[in-house]
Parts: C-alpha cells; structure tokens; sequence
C-alpha cells in the first residue's frame, strides 16, 4: 500500500508526458520510454516545494536518441519564473546557475548538463531555488535516492534506437 502512495503522483507527472513504458521505479524517481521522440527519461517530482504551488513540479533527465541528446536536464518548477529571476540549482555541495522561463529551467549547455547529472550522483539532495513573477522566492528540493538506477535505466531504454 505505502508503494502505491508512493508511485501514483510520480505516475500522474509522468502520464501527461506521454511515457508509454515505464523502465522502473528506483527511489524517489522512475525511468520511462516514449517511443513518439523516441526519448527516455528519469524523473522525479520534488520532496518539499516552499510556498503554494502553481504547478505540479518535477526534475527529468533526457536522453533523445535520434536528436543525438543525452542526459539533457530539465526542471518544471512549481511556479512561474520571474523576469530576470536568477534560478539557481544547489546539488550537494555545488553550484549551478541554470536558464529559464515560464514555469521551466534547464542547464545552460550540454557540458552543464553532465557536470550536474554527475554532481546527482554522488549527492543525496538537490534544491532548485528563484523568485516568482511577484518577486517571492521559492525552493524545489529534491530527494536523489536512486537517481543513479533511473538515469541508467532511461540510458539502456533508448540504446540502440
């Protein structure tokens, strides 16, 4: 029963992204395959988001065969992103400055997009932190327990495709 809380609201992020099969759930996050990009994925929605929410929030990571993308990070955050709001993702100990609008932020180039999917790896929270379009500031934290496993089995999802 406790699975089942568990795995139904990462299934309903999951769902409107059209993930026709799903590559298993690790942790805190689930590894997915949509045969339409064809694009696997690892993803997750946060642990604790700061305020009240605007959206329904969630960390992937990408891999676009065919696009010759992989491990591309993407945030939905759980409001909208102020103009000029800086939006910061803290993993561990590090750092990184990422790029966004809307209700979304991504990496600011494939190299930032490794360096943060290896900082994942070895860290057990990440926090992604900016100022709504009223100036307020809100977090997105995190839980990166079998983040590892997820990334890998969306890598192995679209090998060979």
């Amino acid at each position: 029963m406790r699975l089942c809380l568990v795995l139904l609201p990462l299934l309903a992020i999951a769902a409107p992204l059209c993930a026709r099969e799903s590559l298993g759930i690790y942790g805190q996050w689930g590894a997915f395959r949509d045969d339409e990009g064809p694009r696997c994925y690892a993803i997750a929605k946060p642990a604790r988001a700061s305020g009240e929410s605007e959206f329904a929030a969630f960390a992937a990571i990408s891999h676009w065969p065919t696009r010759r993308v992989r491990g591309q990070v993407h945030f939905r955050t759980s409001r909208a992103i102020g103009e000029d709001a800086r939006v910061t993702l803290r993993v561990g100990r590090d750092s990184f400055s990422l790029t966004g609008s809307g209700n979304n932020a991504w990496a600011q180039s494939a190299g930032d997009d490794a360096a943060i999917g290896a900082a994942m790896r070895g860290a057990s929270a990440m926090v992604l932190s900016s100022r709504d379009t009223n100036g307020r500031r809100f977090t997105n934290t995190y839980d990166l327990t079998g983040i590892s496993s997820a990334v890998d089995a969306a890598s192995l999802g679209c090998t060979g495709r």
